[in-house]
């Protein structure tokens, strides 16, 4: 009897070894991975609720506050998302979270709002690491850099102020369209085996 649970797989141990017929296999199975894409992101916000460390808002709170206060202010919705996901790899990844937040947003958003996801923790030391015993300054190794400035008003108008725990943000639901929309859609497509690009 055959298992009918369990789509069929490659018989390759390496790479070097795999067929085309191997990969027809893999690619076509690739579109259940792609279209849970935006479930996993949802699933990561999770992971911010009720977790505090001594903020005064969860980390949940602090991306929605973020995302709405971007939103308000009449940014686009690229903008927005990149607002919304900047602090998603808190948890997993504390010690390089904005590398994590980058990584996920680098196919779907411009170089711009990927440069600034990517730098914002460096920016955003700016507020506070003198009271750490760092040079708050360090952000200045990017000066001159074309999306200085960008990172450096995002710090400062979205993400930096949102930590208050009276402001109103929008719920998670409210950007549910936005993160399906964006995450659910390909951001690349191959081109078919032997043609060119």
């Amino acid at each position: 009897m055959t298992d009918t649970t369990t789509p069929p797989r490659a018989g390759f141990s390496s790479f070097e070894d795999s067929t085309r017929e191997d990969w027809a296999l893999i690619m076509a199975q690739r579109g259940e991975l792609e279209r849970g894409l935006p479930d996993r992101i949802l699933e990561q916000f999770g992971h911010l609720r009720d977790d505090y460390g001594g903020f005064p808002v969860d980390r949940l709170e602090h991306s929605l506050q973020t995302a709405t206060r971007a939103e308000r202010d009449g940014r686009d919705d690229e903008y927005v998302l990149c607002a919304l996901v900047h602090d998603i790899g808190d948890p997993l990844t504390p010690y390089n979270h904005p590398d994590v937040a980058a990584a996920i947003l680098k196919p779907f958003v411009s170089e711009a709002n990927h440069w600034m996801v990517e730098k914002h923790g460096i920016f955003q030391g700016y507020y506070f690491w003198h009271h750490l015993g760092m040079d708050r300054n360090t952000r200045d190794m990017f000066a001159g850099h074309e999306f200085y400035d960008r990172t450096e008003e995002f710090c400062a108008e979205y993400d930096g102020p949102a930590f208050d725990p009276s402001y109103d943000s929008n719920p998670l639901d409210h950007y549910l369209p936005l993160i399906r929309e964006v995450f659910g859609t390909s951001p690349w497509k191959p081109e078919p085996p032997g043609q060119a690009p």
